[in-house]
């Protein structure tokens, strides 16, 4: 049996038992600071270097088409082209700012030539009655040609619808060319229709009198008409020789 320990014994294993626990304590301890302080670190995956997008050029875009104006601005040096009296009548020149017309109204009856009116003036005769309307034209010189393919939404701006399925013709006055719709069963006693251009400026004019109507056309601008070709002159034809006598 073996013998009972001693109070010294006991105390050298505990003090070796506590040694060693210290021992395990320190070395667990120094691990756990090691794996906190430490950390593993991840290298960042490398990016590819971004290549730089091209810019498109952009393309060009067309120029706008003319659109129709539906203000009218005044225009004093239009409204100073119209005379003061025609053919012994008082011309009355409307204020700009008292009709409510605008140069898109009365364009739409002159087509892509109507969309570049800029601005509109009104003129009238009370006795006997006539109406003048004036526009100014924008970009290209307009002929009185170029007006050919409108004549009939024209005379439809003015009241006339017209039953002559061509009334219009080609007409001279004052030496300028103008498109003429003489008076018909669609019109008024008299009536007749007159528009032209002189390049800048369109005008369109009805009324009942011809000395009215053709003393307005002399007093504004128009395109000039060719001069006639001349007729080349025969010569005479000589006599005939007289007959021998017998």
């Amino acid at each position: 049996m073996p013998a009972p320990m001693t109070s010294s014994r006991l105390a050298s294993l505990r003090l070796r038992g506590a040694a060693s626990l210290a021992l395990a304590a320190a070395l667990s301890l120094a691990a756990c600071s090691d794996a906190e302080t430490s950390p593993t670190s991840v290298p960042a995956p490398s990016s590819p270097a971004a290549s730089p997008t091209p810019i498109a050029s952009p393309e060009p875009t067309p120029s706008p088409s003319p659109t129709p104006r539906f203000t009218n601005e005044p225009d004093e040096e239009l409204a100073g082209l119209i005379p003061d009296t025609a053919g012994g009548a008082t011309v009355v020149v409307a204020p700009f700012e008292e009709f409510a017309l605008t140069p898109g109204d009365i364009g739409l009856a002159y087509g892509d030539i109507g969309d570049r009116f800029a601005s509109l003036a009104l003129a009238y005769v009370e006795q006997p009655r006539t109406t003048l309307y004036a526009m100014r034209v924008d970009g290209d010189q307009v002929a009185t040609v170029d007006l050919e393919p409108h004549l009939a939404t024209a005379g439809r701006y003015v009241g006339i619808a017209g039953l002559d399925p061509d009334p219009w013709e080609a007409a001279v006055v004052g030496g300028n060319r103008v498109w003429l719709r003489p008076e018909d069963n669609a019109t008024a006693a008299g009536t007749h229709v007159y528009t032209w251009s002189s390049g800048e400026f369109v005008f369109l004019l009805i009324g009942v009198d011809e000395t009215v109507n053709r003393a307005l056309v002399e007093a504004l601008p128009g395109e000039p008409a060719p001069a006639p070709t001349p007729t080349p002159s025969v010569a005479p034809s000589g006599s005939a020789e007289p007959s021998a006598s017998g």
